[in-house]
């Protein structure tokens, strides 16, 4: 079968929209799933609802990519948007025309076409996503290096290009999973120009006519189709063979961080898409911890000791569902400072995509590290919850104290691989974590629930604070933990309700 290209796509009967020829307005640092089924996702609709008329030239960041087979794609690939939207089954295809080509910057031409675009006319934008490593300043980094290693290392061979040929300021998009994204990649790029000893007409230009936003990324994008049987039947519906294809649940939304003007800059408004550009991103990843990352860290836990595997199967149980909902609704999101009906939005939101019905989420890959999790998106919702209203919070107080029973079922051992538990219905889990965390826990595997409780939150180590000064908090947890010990988890759930 062929390979996906204009001229195969063409032949395959394709009548969704596709874009050919446009002029390559953006600079797109990372390859990956992420990106694809995402940045260029939305540039893509931007073609076709608002006549952005646009194309993305994707540059490898590390040596090992894909810029040969996107290349020999002609820049196209399949995606696939599957999930729940409003409760309804979601499975939508679409081919992506927004991308031109692929650089590898490794390669001497191609580095010479990288800065060839650098002076573009039509350039506007430079994106990233180099993961949370990427974005960092390695003095080994030189300017005759072609290209330099690291990331911000050629952000700042390729601005300087573009200073240099006289050509205009662009907008910088961090999409990388860190705090204040785009101001750290600033940082970088201005101690190159110390380093390099490069002068302060180009400080200015970086600093005054370029734009570097800090971006907050949502969208879960789980890649690959990895079964060969649903692979052979879609390559048989679509006429060609697409290794590029991507999946991505149906929801996103990319929060920008810029000032006003960039609004109407972009095409994302004009367009009608989930991007909207705020003047802080801070209230919006608090809202994406608290709920979204929350409500994982808040029920797997007992949901796992309560004999559910995934995600999924959790959001069609009566109990679970109705604990995470009251501990959305009435517990965190009274805490949180944005509108309310954003915020009942994306909690809406997050019930379908916790239901998506393609993707096995396992709680156990959840569990992973749960003591900090805890500590980062649970503990400042209670903390505020209490404050505010003088009492402790139901939901959170029950998940403070599933915690605890997971981490302290039945514990068999502690090896190299972890902490080796035993669920109630019978089967051993390893739990991972730091090992301090783990081996504290081992310690303390003879304790009954009121002494364990007392060690873990006099354990300030663990959350920086002595939890048992939080009035009535103790004894509860202690209560709790008991019931889930000897009624079971399912039990203890159903008690908030």
């Amino acid at each position: 079968m062929a390979i996906l290209n204009y001229t195969v796509l063409r032949q395959s009967g394709y009548d969704g929209y596709i874009l050919e020829n446009a002029p390559e307005k953006v600079m797109q640092f990372g390859e990956g799933n992420f990106l694809r089924a995402f940045v260029d996702y939305w540039f893509d609709i931007s073609n076709e609802k608002a006549g952005w008329n646009g194309k993305c030239v994707l540059v490898q960041p590390i040596k090992p990519g894909l810029a040969e087979m996107i290349n020999r794609q002609q820049g196209l690939y399949t995606l696939y948007l599957r999930g729940r939207e409003n409760g309804e089954k979601v499975d939508r295809k679409r081919v992506i025309s927004s991308v031109s080509r692929c650089l590898n910057p490794y390669v001497d031409a191609d580095f010479d076409s990288m800065m060839e675009l650098a002076c573009s006319d039509d350039l506007e934008y430079i994106v990233s996503n180099t993961t949370e490593a990427g974005i960092v300043y390695d003095p080994a980094c030189q300017l005759e290096d072609r290209p330099a290693s690291s990331f911000p290392g050629k952000l700042t061979q390729v601005l300087l290009k573009r200073y240099k040929a006289g050509k205009g300021g662009l907008v910088i998009l961090s999409c990388e999973l860190i705090d204040n994204n785009g101001k750290e990649l600033l940082k970088c790029v201005n101690q190159y120009i110390d380093q390099w000893g490069l002068d302060d007409g180009f400080r200015a230009y970086v600093n005054d006519r370029c734009t570097f936003c800090s971006t907050l990324v949502d969208r879960i994008v789980p890649g690959r189709i990895r079964d060969a049987a649903e692979v052979a039947r879609l390559e048989k519906e679509h006429g060609y063979e697409d290794p590029l294809l991507v999946v991505g649940e149906v929801f996103g939304v990319w929060n920008i961080e810029g000032p006003a003007w960039l609004e109407e800059k972009l095409p994302f408004k004009k367009a009608g898409v989930n991007c909207p550009v705020v003047p802080d991103v801070t209230p919006y990843k608090k809202r994406k911890v608290r709920i979204l990352n929350g409500a994982h860290t808040g029920f797997v836990l007992g949901a796992y000791l309560a004999g559910f595997d995934i995600v999924r199967d959790c959001m069609e149980n009566e109990t679970v569902l109705g604990y995470m909902n009251k501990m959305l609704y009435e517990e965190v999101i009274p805490t949180l400072p944005l509108d309310k009906d954003d915020l009942m939005s994306f909690a809406a939101a997050v019930q379908d995509r916790f239901n998506n019905p393609f993707v096995n989420h396992e709680l156990l890959t959840i569990s992973l590290n749960s003591t900090a999790k805890w500590k980062a998106r649970n503990f400042p919702s209670f903390e505020e919850y209490t404050e505010k209203y003088g009492k402790l919070p139901v939901c959170l107080t029950t998940s403070f104290a599933a915690y605890m029973a997971f981490y302290s079922s039945d514990i068999q051992e502690l090896t190299e691989a972890g902490l080796v538990c035993r669920r109630p219905a019978g089967n051993t889990y390893t739990i991972s974590d730091d090992r301090w965390v783990l081996e504290f826990y081992y310690d303390h595997r003879n304790d009954d629930a009121a002494a364990l409780t007392h060690a873990v939150m006099t354990n300030e180590k663990m959350w920086g604070q002595d939890l048992t000064k939080i009035p009535g908090f103790e004894a509860e947890a202690v209560r709790i933990l008991n019931v889930i010990r000897t009624e079971g988890a399912l039990k203890a759930y159903a008690d908030c309700l």
